[in-house]
């Protein structure tokens, strides 16, 4: 197909993903094609579909299709009915306030009758204690989600049980070996919610008149949604090309067969999607020709083929461009609140920038990893000044300064320069990301990532077994887990730790004992939030390669004509992992709010688990071995003020007697010290020179020359004084 002019492209993310800030992918091929000179256009879909059935409307036309169900209603959906003139009447006010325009209704979101109680009410009570020392605008928030999961479990119920908030017909995709299913799926009536999909999708397709509509596909759980706009674009706009990628494409049809596929797209392509949206687009255009086409499965003759231009070389992550996040409706993203923790509600509250520090992984190294893939085997970096550039637009376009770095795992050399250009520029952002808890994470590292901006991390702690930690070559310990997280507390940021279970010959014993390692983590309070996984072999990663290194035995049929990622094995030496999951969950959610941390392991499960053999104070003991001496080769950063050296005099029986005090300034009080005269102007003139402002990389070992030269001193005797201890609690780090 060719066409005239470049096309004009319409960027797509299909329901269902997060509500409260967009997915980010279409920002980055938007930002990329832009440059190219394309016109490009993107829509939250998602969000779209969300807020068009949360209207009177729509909502009556729920109620309408609820009523006229033939299966007998349960009292609480009886009541729900009852209540329908209240839900319609109430509706768009909480929308108004959950979108942060009409934060007053606060007030009467939480007063008992102004909205309707469903079932989801029922854990209201529970939840009163959680709710003792916030304000009235999350109680009010959480209430409000309560409301809104009412709504969500009546539209699974009566319309589609694929639903839900931020995931639709992911049970349909996953592990969907054979495209018969979806097929079949998709040839069903519409269901109000794929009606009123497809019409807000027809309000841009109208608008924009696009030669081609972009979709990604980041989960399972937006393939159908996906496929049921081609189905709709094909049917209704033949002239208009399709194009699908994303995070899931990328997994799980890597082996592509089926032609049935293209039914509903032209183009699925792989991996990063600039270039390949970019050769897609010139083909349209008649500027290539179809073998020119990169990472991209198409139809030819009834049959699948793909091409991959291996001449053309992937564009390197500095030239990626700035997300754009322009057409998106970034104010009526809704803030939801569906869990009180601090740390866990980051994920569904407020409205984060999404941008990446560095292509791929730095340690890709993981034995569940998918390390075969482009986005984590291919590593790119870019200096520390081209991030904050990009920083700063994002801040421009938005108007917002908050970010969620979304790095596999964000390098500590990276985040540490980046953290002082952002304090060297005066730039100020709110930002949280994904680490390794690597050694690396010193006391001064996590003390300069919080004076940049840093108020959380997640990481993997994984099966929190030193062995197979080590078989899954983590490289992290136990121990150096509890020393980073400590690190981290002690500097204000809030950590949440990936839990995995069922790894391959984990046992019943090391099941418990991860446990007990993470009640210890809770207890101790290095860590805020966690969340059970349950471990997936998928064929990308070591493990999936040589499952007989890991003794396994995979027990997956031969491959379909769709997708194949996540393979089924037994584990011949592992416990019966499945026993598990309800327990280590219930355990995890009640730690999480400080309950339960002093009843026994086997309290959280219905059989009889074995007790713990993992010391009680295993934890503490580690955090407190983490005095360090302080070591020449350490890099010095002072974040304070420049303090000042005064002269105070003294008059006692006619003599005059005078000495030097040096006045340090934090944010929060006066600190004096007395000092010589030739320390004081020493250390001001050392201070100066290592601030951010200043490019040269000052060491603790530049400091002992100097010390030694001017002021002929003992320095490890200037390392054991008053005033370094000072200086070491208001503002100069070591790195």
């Amino acid at each position: 197909m060719k066409i005239g002019s470049s096309p004009d492209i319409l960027l797509v993310t299909p329901p269902l993903t997060q509500v409260n800030t967009p997915y980010p992918a279409t920002q980055v091929l938007k930002g990329f094609l832009s440059q190219r000179n394309l016109n490009v256009f993107q829509i939250d879909l998602g969000l779209e579909l969300f807020l068009h059935l949360l209207t009177p409307e729509n909502l009556k036309a729920l109620f309408k299709i609820v009523r006229e169900q033939p299966s007998d209603h349960t009292p609480a959906v009886l009541r729900t009915l009852k209540l329908e003139k209240v839900y319609l009447n109430t509706v768009l006010p909480v929308i108004r306030f959950l979108q942060n325009r009409d934060p007053t209704l606060a007030h009467r979101i939480v007063c008992e009758g102004f909205l309707p109680e469903g079932p989801r009410f029922d854990t209201l009570e529970e939840m009163d204690w959680a709710f003792g020392t916030l304000g009235i605008q999350d109680r009010a928030r959480f209430t409000a989600t309560l409301y809104l999961e009412d709504i969500a479990d009546l539209v699974k119920n009566f319309i589609s049980e694929r639903f839900g908030f931020s995931r639709y017909a992911e049970r349909l995709a996953l592990s969907a070996t054979w495209f018969k299913t979806i097929e079949d799926a998709l040839q069903g009536p519409d269901t109000l919610l794929e009606r009123l999909m497809l019409e807000r999708l027809d309000h841009y397709l109208k608008t924009q008149k696009p030669d081609l509509v972009g979709f990604t596909i980041p989960f399972p759980g937006c393939l159908y949604s996906a496929l049921k706009c081609g189905q709709f674009i094909k049917a209704n706009y033949p002239s208009m090309s399709i194009m699908m990628g994303g995070g899931y494409i990328s997994t799980e049809l890597r082996d592509l067969k089926t032609p049935l596929m293209f039914k509903y797209t032209d183009f699925v392509s792989l991996d990063d999607g600039e270039l390949p949206s970019l050769q897609i687009a010139k083909y349209l255009n008649g500027e290539v020709d179809q073998s020119e086409l990169k990472r991209t499965f198409f139809i030819k003759e009834g049959n699948v083929r793909f091409s991959d231009n291996q001449e053309l070389s992937d564009i390197p992550f500095s030239n990626s461009g700035v997300p754009d996040y322009r057409d998106l409706p970034l104010g009526q993203y809704l803030s939801i609140l569906e869990i009180a923790n601090p740390m866990h509600r980051l994920w569904s509250d407020g409205r984060w920038n999404k941008l990446t520090l560095a292509h791929g992984c730095y340690w890709k190294k993981c034995a569940f990893c998918d390390l075969n893939l482009d986005y984590i085997s291919r590593f790119e970096a870019i200096p520390a000044k081209q991030l904050v550039d990009r920083i700063e637009k994002i801040i421009d376009q938005t108007g917002q300064s908050g970010f969620h770095f979304v790095d596999e795992a964000a390098p500590p050399h990276i985040l540490l320069e980046l953290a002082i250009e952002i304090l060297k520029r005066g730039t100020v952002i709110t930002w949280w990301t994904n680490i390794r808890f690597e050694n690396r994470f010193s006391k001064g590292l996590c003390e300069l990532l919080a004076a940049s901006g840093c108020i959380a991390v997640s990481g993997g702690l994984e099966t929190a077994s030193d062995r197979l930690l080590q078989k899954m070559k983590k490289g992290v310990s136990v121990a150096q887990a509890a020393r980073v997280a400590n690190n981290l507390q002690n500097a204000g940021i809030m950590v949440h730790a990936y839990l995995m279970y069922g790894f391959p010959t984990q046992t019943n014993q090391e099941t418990i004992n991860a446990l007990e390692v993470i009640r210890q983590f809770f207890h101790s309070g290095l860590i805020q939030s966690a969340f059970w996984h349950r471990f997936a072999l998928t064929q990308h990663s070591p493990i999936g390669n040589q499952p007989e290194k890991y003794e396994i035995q995979v027990t997956d049929p031969e491959p379909g004509d769709f997708a194949l990622n996540d393979l089924q094995f037994k584990d011949p030496l592992g416990a019966e992992h499945s026993l598990f999951s309800n327990g280590l969950n219930k355990a995890v959610y009640n730690y999480m709010h400080g309950i339960g941390l002093d009843y026994p392991m086997d309290f959280w499960f219905d059989f009889d688990a074995p007790a713990t053999t993992v010391e009680p104070a295993t934890i503490e003991n580690y955090i407190q071995s983490t005095e360090k001496k302080e070591k020449e080769r350490h890099r010095l950063l002072w974040l304070g003020s420049l303090p000042e050296l005064s002269i105070q005099t003294k008059e006692k029986k006619g003599k005059v007697s005078k000495k030097y005090v040096l006045i340090l300034n934090n944010r929060a009080e006066q600190r004096t010290v007395s000092v010589s005269e030739k320390t004081g102007a020493w250390l001001i003139k050392q201070l100066k020179a290592t601030s951010p402002n200043h490019q040269d990389l000052i060491t603790l070992s530049d400091w002992k020359n100097s010390y030694e030269t001017s002021v002929k001193g003992n320095f490890s005797a200037f390392l054991k004084t008053d005033l370094w201890k000072l200086l070491t609690k208001n503002g100069l780090l070591l790195l």
